[in-house]
């Protein structure tokens, strides 16, 4: 049978390129993002809405548990960042780096959860990020939405843990993606020094944690972040 896949973010970056992975792997992915995405395969489905609006996410996989009566992988990938001094972050930009990070992740997770508790089964990856174990300054907003899915990625797993659906985290280093477009060169090299390993990270890495929590050897690791990288 099948996995049933939802991705979060799909219409680029990390996103993108683990949509096109699992499609080639033989699975059925559905994404979302706020605009159109560019995969063209049998297999994939993508919906336009914001993941911190509760009545489309409800909708969304509402309608996908109903045409498969089953539900296998949720990847909470759409995220946004914000590289501010906390003296001159706006109100609406804290506003919306937490609407997307982390209320888009407890919406998905909450309606997913709902259907693979009821099928006792089900993986859960959220996104957590380097700046949180390093407090990175100048990403305040960004790192504190992070952490927030750090205890939210714990809880959950607790909460459902005899149900045989895992929830864990992973933590990327900076990739060359839109999230460090704007951040100095000066800046990305200081957080990579403070690595083990010094380098950027690859779309590669996140998919091999990715696919570790997915294996079903690994049901019995649950609450977890892996960070990439290295952290010192």
């Amino acid at each position: 049978m099948k996995r049933i896949i939802i991705i979060t973010g799909t219409r680029k970056g990390i996103g993108n390129y683990l949509a096109e992975s699992y499609l080639r792997q033989g699975d059925i992915v559905y994404g979302c993002s706020r605009r159109p995405c560019d995969i063209v395969h049998p297999n994939y489905h993508h919906v336009c809405f914001d993941v911190s609006d509760e009545t489309q996410v409800v909708q969304f996989v509402r309608e996908i548990y109903k045409e498969y009566k089953h539900i296998d992988v949720l990847i909470n990938n759409a995220g946004i960042a914000s590289m501010n001094h906390f003296l001159l972050t706006p109100y609406t930009t804290a506003q919306k780096v937490f609407n997307t990070n982390f209320m888009g992740t407890f919406l998905m997770c909450r309606e997913v959860a709902k259907y693979m508790v009821k099928n006792k089964s089900g993986r859960i990856v959220n996104y957590s990020t380097v700046a949180v174990a390093l407090n990175l300054q100048g990403e305040l907003v960004y790192s504190a939405s992070k952490a927030a899915i750090e205890q939210l990625t714990r809880v959950l797993a607790g909460e459902i843990g005899t149900s045989g659906v895992t929830v864990n985290a992973v933590g990327p280093t900076p990739i060359d993606t839109d999230l460090i477009k704007n951040v100095p060169s000066d800046k990305i090299r200081q957080l990579i020094d403070r690595q083990s390993i010094k380098r950027l990270g690859k779309y590669e890495d996140v998919k091999n944690v990715i696919d570790f929590f997915l294996k079903p050897e690994s049901d019995f690791i649950t609450g977890q972040v892996i960070y990439l990288g290295g952290i010192n």
